[in-house]
């Protein structure tokens, strides 16, 4: 998967306009209690910038901020964006995307078992793994069919993690060029790179991890 500055500025600005704007309290469910901003332009930022044809969300929260800046993302690169979530979650589905219509298009909802539900992609570029689903982590990841030639994983709220397993011990072995990095930020979150590219690959997503962390 190459780097594109320019879609991954976009989405980010994007969301930053957002936060601005609805400060995300309408898509925050049970809690006024945020995660920081940067944690979704982040996310946003990194979906867009490898321009992700499928992105995959599996969520227990309804229709978060992240959610958001994922469809943000997806608009970003005329992508596929999924969202999967727990059959009780269509009320938290409108009250999630109030004010967001322009971007509700944009969200494909399936309801239903994560692990199940899952199966029915393949060749995911991009996907977000929420710790608070209730579900069988290790089984969920191997029930994963991602694009072995390039896409990233990120596990977030790892401070809710029942299971001390992690997405890189399960993947390891069974793919190949896998390097993840835990990341201080929101609830703790785990980003996994998996790759078949070069070197030159390689640099790109160092400078942009240097971006970022300045």
């Amino acid at each position: 998967m190459e780097w594109f500055p320019q879609d991954a500025m976009k989405a980010y600005l994007h969301t930053l306009q957002l936060c601005k704007i609805h400060n995300y309290q309408d898509c925050t469910v049970g809690s006024s209690n945020l995660i920081e901003p940067k944690y979704f332009e982040f996310i946003s930022a990194l979906a867009a910038g490898k321009r992700a044809r499928l992105m995959v969300e599996i969520t227990s929260d309804g229709i978060t901020p992240l959610t958001i800046a994922l469809a943000v993302a997806a608009k970003q690169t005329g992508g596929r964006f999924v969202c999967i979530l727990p059959e009780d979650c269509v009320e938290k589905k409108r009250a999630g995307l109030k004010g967001n219509d322009d971007l509700e298009d944009m969200i494909e909802f399936v309801y239903g078992n994560p692990r199940e539900a899952i199966k029915q992609y393949v060749h995911i570029d991009f996907a977000v793994i929420d710790c608070k689903v209730n579900a069988d982590h290790k089984k969920l990841f191997k029930s994963m069919k991602l694009n072995s030639s390039g896409s990233i994983v990120v596990v977030n709220s790892l401070h809710h993690r029942r299971e001390r397993i992690s997405f890189p011990e399960v993947v390891k072995g069974r793919i190949g060029g896998v390097k993840s990095v835990t990341l201080p930020i929101g609830e703790g979150m785990e980003v996994t790179r998996i790759r078949s590219g070069g070197k030159r690959e390689r640099r790109r997503y160092n400078r942009f991890h240097v971006t970022f962390e300045n």
